[in-house]
């Protein structure tokens, strides 16, 4: 969708707060990667202040989180809960556009949130997020170097490492011919119905830009209509598009490929051994998720509280555990049970993060767009 001439002037001309007018943007059915573009053309997507002023005072009794589904431990509420007598709420998202729009659209009330990193250009953009006080923040030390000043957080102001991962495929090896090692298998029509892609379009367009070896952030129109055709080929062999609820179905036999990211397909194999995991020889996304406490946490203290304590290894290595996904907690990994290892040098030049497409974001929920109606 265009963005509207009277949104955008509005920003530039300062008639609207960046809040007002994002809520206005999304009304007028602008999705999150149109409001983006809009933000970063008027010049609106640099990091918010980083001053702090003022005591946070003690741990308020409440906290509300706003996380990924199925991204804790069993245990890591109630013990919080019981160390520090705040009772914790958690709601749940599937995908960061999901989140986003949320927060864009005025939701406020979280202490808590966790994007990944290709988000926070917006976030920042519209203004949302708290620095950090890394004061604190007692068990900082324990995070791996490689996930420090990362570029979409410099100096790590405002996040908390909380995990990574990759996306790859997970199949049946009972009832595959071949573990599938490329992108190409979306177009096996031997398993037509039997496979699915995550719901998700930076994924999605991301694994058959890498299929023809071009980078999973690429906004080459050529090289994006290829992908846009590859994908709508793709599609007539697939089953759905659909995220975290394709575990059940890879478990209960009636998927046997999906695209899935690395914790969840962990979490399917630990109740189904026959499923595996693979990263496709032409390469495939790497992603850290990170907590970020939103400018409007009406508990801001126990959120602190609460960012050191999945500080703690024992806590960290829990999570890991449960969720299937690698921890940035380097103290953490030794305990864990997987010990999912930090990539390699080698096996980072197939990996890339996604970035933020400033304003060729519409181009990319165009695409998006015509796959699924395709």
């Amino acid at each position: 969708m265009p963005i509207p001439t009277d949104l955008a002037a509005a920003l530039a001309s300062g008639q609207l707060s960046r809040r007002a007018l994002l809520r206005r943007a999304l009304e007028a059915g602008l999705t999150l990667p149109a409001v983006a573009t809009l933000l970063a053309a008027c010049g609106r997507d640099r990091p918010a202040a980083d001053g702090t002023t003022g005591e946070l005072g003690p741990i308020e009794k409440e906290l509300r989180l706003y996380l990924w589904s199925d991204y804790l431990a069993d245990d890591t509420i109630p013990n919080f809960e019981r160390e520090f007598g705040v009772r914790v709420t958690v709601d749940t998202y599937e995908s960061n556009e999901e989140m986003a729009a949320k927060l864009l659209a005025g939701a406020t009330g979280y202490d808590l949130v966790l994007p990944s990193s290709y988000l926070f250009p917006v976030l920042f953009s519209a203004d949302l997020l708290a620095p950090l006080r890394r004061e604190l923040l007692t068990n900082w030390g324990n995070v791996a170097p490689m996930f420090l000043d990362p570029a979409w957080d410099p100096g790590n102001r405002h996040s908390v490492p909380w995990g990574w991962g990759t996306t790859g495929l997970a199949y049946r090896r009972d009832l595959v011919t071949a573990p599938p090692d490329s992108w190409e298998v979306f177009f096996d029509e031997r398993y037509r119905g039997k496979m699915t892609m995550l719901d998700d379009l930076r994924d999605v367009i991301g694994s058959f830009l890498k299929l023809r070896g071009h980078s999973l952030n690429s906004v080459d129109p050529a090289a994006l209509a290829e992908a846009r055709a590859d994908a709508i080929r793709a599609k007539a062999n697939l089953k759905a598009y659909v995220s975290a609820p394709v575990k059940a179905q890879l478990v209960a036999g009636d998927v046997w490929i999906a695209q899935l990211w690395s914790g969840d397909a962990m979490q399917a194999m630990a109740e189904q051994p026959a499923i595996a995991f693979a990263i496709p020889k032409e390469g495939s996304m790497i992603f850290s998720d990170a907590l970020v406490v939103p400018r409007s946490a009406p508990h801001p203290r126990a959120a602190h509280e609460f960012m050191n304590y999945i500080l703690r290894p024992e806590v960290g290595a829990a999570i890991a555990d449960k969720t299937g996904y690698g921890t940035p907690n380097q103290a953490a990994l030794p305990l864990t049970q997987s010990k999912i290892p930090y990539p390699t040098a080698e096996e980072l030049t197939r990996l890339e993060y996604q970035k933020d497409l400033a304003e060729n974001s519409a181009l990319w929920d165009r695409i998006w767009t015509e796959i699924k109606a395709g």
